[in-house]
């Protein structure tokens, strides 16, 4: 059944005592709902907010494919294989943990960031880490994660616009900016919506410019 997930129902997490705020739509860390644990092979897509000076210490990552969208404000990635990176509003960042990689994520300056990162399970474990930055993605471009047999599709539309969605046996849409009408429901900053067997859905903005983020996924992932 399709579900809608108000940013309102997120679980909220992180340490705002230190600076970092986050909003989780799956199970995660110290949060654990039995019935919200993945949807295909997407597993966390957090809403984070970073104050200046504020971050996450170096930690250890494997099997998961870690994609970042910065959408205001300055991330600076730091990781083993020796990336020393500033991903900036319209880049796309993506980190292959594969059989290990560590990494620390930043704000290194005085204005506040904010940026959604979503991890997917691989097809496959194992294998070398991975790193890459697409700067300014354009609208309508497609990017495959291959490892998770997984596209991510943006959206960037003005009020009136509409498009075109991926079929795809799982889709999982987050809005990122402004409203949209998806499914026959609206949905606003922080929303997200998950459609299992999705055929041709249309989104369209409401009122003033948006931004989605659309998952188009064809494999859960296999265990064992």
């Amino acid at each position: 059944m399709t579900y809608v997930q108000r940013a309102a129902d997120r679980f909220r997490g992180g340490d705002p005592a230190a600076g970092i705020e986050t909003w989780h739509a799956f199970s995660f860390s110290g949060f654990y709902d039995p019935d919200n644990v993945r949807f295909g092979p997407l597993a966390a897509c957090n809403e984070e907010r970073l104050a200046g000076g504020a971050g996450f210490a170096e930690h250890p990552h494997r099997d998961v494919e870690i994609v970042t969208w910065v959408i205001e404000g300055e991330l600076t990635h730091e990781d083993s294989t020796g990336q020393v990176v500033t991903v900036r509003p319209g880049d796309l960042q993506r980190l292959s943990a594969g059989s290990g990689v560590r990494h620390t994520e930043r704000n290194a300056g005085s204005v506040p960031l904010r940026f959604v990162q979503m991890w997917l399970t691989p097809s496959e474990f194992g294998g070398e880490p991975s790193y890459e930055v697409v700067r300014g993605i354009a609208d309508g471009t497609p990017y495959a994660l291959q490892r998770a047999e997984a596209v991510l599709h943006v959206r960037r539309l003005r009020s009136g616009d509409r498009a075109a969605l991926p079929d795809a046996p799982w889709l999982y849409a987050h809005v990122v900016r402004g409203a949209v009408r998806l499914a026959g429901e609206v949905l606003r900053e922080g929303d997200a919506i998950r459609v299992p067997d999705a055929v041709g859905l249309t989104v369209e903005a409401i009122g003033s410019r948006a931004e989605v983020l659309a998952w188009e996924m064809h494999a859960e992932p296999r265990f064992g």
